[in-house]
């Protein structure tokens, strides 16, 4: 039997870790809105004025969850990502 060959261990800097306070314990499975394009979201409003943390693909579900200044509200996904993005570049669910 031929010997398998493993790929070089690569460490994730700590800047890949998802902050504790934005992941919820549940994730939605209601959604009130839908990303219009892809568009950038953030850990905390704080962090609007550095790079986005990620961004959400055109398409992607997400529940409102509350509204805050300069534009931005805070939204979770499918998988639980509570995340601060543009109000803008959302558009309610019908239904």
């Amino acid at each position: 039997m031929d010997r398998m060959t493993r790929p070089p261990v690569t460490v994730l800097p700590d800047s890949a870790e998802i902050p504790r306070e934005n992941l919820l314990d549940v994730p939605p499975t209601y959604f009130t809105r839908e990303v219009t394009a892809e568009q950038p979201y953030y850990w905390s409003p704080l962090q609007s004025a550095s790079p986005p943390a990620g961004s959400f693909r055109a398409g992607t579900k997400v529940v409102l969850l509350s509204r805050g200044r300069g534009g931005l509200c805070r939204v979770a996904d499918s998988q639980g990502l509570a995340v601060m993005t543009p109000f803008a570049g959302l558009k309610p669910i019908a239904g």
